[in-house]
C-alpha cells in the first residue's frame, strides 16, 4: 500500500474512529486502526465487537492494499507531524512508513486478515432525522441510562417511532428521562439503542444543518453522520412499559422559572459530595418551596417564591439526581407535579409534551 493525503484530514479522521478501539483487547488487532486504500480514497476503520465506526476520506492511491496500526500511535504520530501532505508506505512484512517534510516514521502494523469483520446487516427500517433534533433529543436523556450491567436492558435508550413522532426514553432505576419530537416517517418501530453507541453519535454531532440517517437492522444499527458511519448492535429484551410508569394522580402542581430552582437546589449540593449523599428536602407550601440539606459538612437552607395548587407537600431528592432532570429541560419555566411525599415528582413543559423526567424521592430521616 502507498498512499498521500492530507494530514488534518487524517487526524480528525483516526480521533473519531479511535473512539470505538478497544485499550485492552484480547485479539492485539482491535487495539488498531484498519486502513484500506483503494481507488481514490482511504477507509478507516475502528472496532471494538460492540462499537463500529468508520469513515472515508480523500487520498491518492499509488498503490492499494490494506494494513491495521496501532491506533494510540498512529493518532500521537499523525498530530505531531511537520506539514500538511503525509506519505503512508507498507512493505510485505507489515512495516508502515509515515513521511513527512523531513520527519520519517518506521511502525509495525498487523496484517487486515486479523481485523474482525464489521458487522453487516440487512436493512428493516430506516429514519431520517436533523442532527441537531437528535443531538438535543440524545444528550437530554442519555443522562438516565443505567450503568449498572446487573439489568442490561437498561443501559440503553428505547427509541420508539409511532405516528410520525420519534421518542426517546432513558431508565435507570431512579429517574426516566423522555423526549419526543416530531419526524417525518411513515414508520412504527421501537429498538434499544445502547447508551455507549448513543454517547459516540452525539460526538459526532457537530453540523446542526446535517441529516442523520438511521439504519435499522433485526440486530445492528447504523448511524450515518456526515461521512461516519457507527455500527452498533441493539440490546435486545423487554424494555419497561413507561406509559404506566408515569404518574397518572396529580395532589401538587406548580410552574416555576427554571434556572432559580436549578441555583437554588445547587446552592444545596454544595453540602454533598461523592462519598456524601444526603437528600434535599424541599417543602411545597404556602406558595413558597423551602429547601434544605443537612449532611455531616453543615446545613443549607433557601427558599424559592412559587404559585403551588394543591396539597402541600414535603419531599426529599438525590441532589445530582434531581439537578440532572432540572439542566436537561429546555424552557424558561416547568411544570412540576408531585403526588405525595414517596412518589415519583414529574418535571415537564408548561405547554406541550416535548420532554418528560421522572425523579423518584428519597426517603427523609424524620420518617417512619
Amino acid at each position: 500500500m502507498k498512499i498521500t493525503c492530507f494530514r488534518t484530514d487524517l487526524a480528525n479522521a483516526i480521533s473519531n474512529v479511535s473512539r470505538a478501539v478497544s485499550n485492552k483487547a484480547s485479539i492485539p488487532a482491535l487495539e488498531g486502526v484498519l486502513i484500506k486504500a483503494y481507488g481514490s480514497s482511504i477507509n478507516i476503520s475502528g472496532y471494538n465487537l460492540e462499537i463500529g465506526i468508520t469513515t472515508d476520506i480523500e487520498a491518492t492511491v499509488l498503490t492499494e492494499g490494506e494494513i491495521v496500526v496501532s491506533a494510540r500511535l498512529f493518532l500521537d504520530i499523525v498530530r505531531k507531524l511537520p506539514e500538511e501532505i503525509v506519505e503512508i508506505e507498507t512493505d510485505e512484512r507489515m512495516v508502515t512508513y509515515i513521511r513527512c517534510g523531513k520527519a520519517d516514521y518506521q511502525i509495525v502494523g498487523i496484517s487486515s486478515v486479523e481485523y474482525p469483520d464489521l458487522p453487516s446487516f440487512e436493512q428493516k427500517d430506516s429514519i431520517t432525522v436533523n442532527a441537531k433534533i437528535l443531538r438535543d433529543m440524545i444528550r437530554r436523556t442519555v443522562y438516565a441510562v443505567s450503568e449498572k450491567t446487573t439489568k442490561p436492558i437498561y443501559t440503553g435508550s428505547l427509541f420508539e417511532i409511532e405516528d410520525s413522532v420519534l421518542r426517546i426514553i432513558a431508565v435507570d432505576g431512579y429517574r426516566i428521562a423522555m423526549r419526543s419530537e416530531n419526524v417525518d416517517s411513515d414508520s412504527k418501530n421501537n429498538f434499544i439503542v445502547p447508551g455507549k453507541t448513543q454517547n459516540e453519535v452525539l460526538k459526532l454531532l457537530v453540523d446542526d444543518e446535517q441529516d442523520v440517517q438511521i439504519i435499522i437492522g433485526q440486530r445492528h444499527i447504523a448511524f450515518n453522520v456526515n461521512k461516519y458511519k457507527v455500527i452498533s448492535r441493539l440490546i435486545e429484551g423487554i424494555f419497561l412499559d413507561y406509559r404506566t410508569a408515569v404518574p397518572k394522580e396529580s395532589r401538587t402542581e406548580l410552574v416555576i422559572n427554571t434556572r432559580s430552582i436549578i441555583d437554588s437546589v445547587e446552592r444545596m449540593s454544595l453540602l454533598n459530595n461523592d462519598r456524601i449523599q444526603s437528600p434535599v428536602k424541599c417543602k411545597f407550601a404556602d406558595d413558597e418551596i423551602r429547601l434544605s440539606c443537612t449532611s455531616t459538612m453543615g446545613r443549607a437552607n433557601d427558599m424559592i417564591s412559587a404559585d403551588i395548587i394543591g396539597e402541600s407537600v414535603e419531599i426529599g431528592f438525590n441532589t445530582r439526581y434531581l439537578l440532572d432532570a432540572l439542566k436537561n429541560t429546555d424552557t424558561d419555566e416547568i411544570k412540576l407535579v408531585l403526588n405525595g411525599s414517596v412518589s415519583p415528582m414529574i418535571v415537564k413543559p408548561v405547554k406541550g409534551d416535548s420532554f418528560l423526567s421522572i425523579v423518584l424521592p428519597m426517603r427523609l430521616s424524620n420518617e417512619n
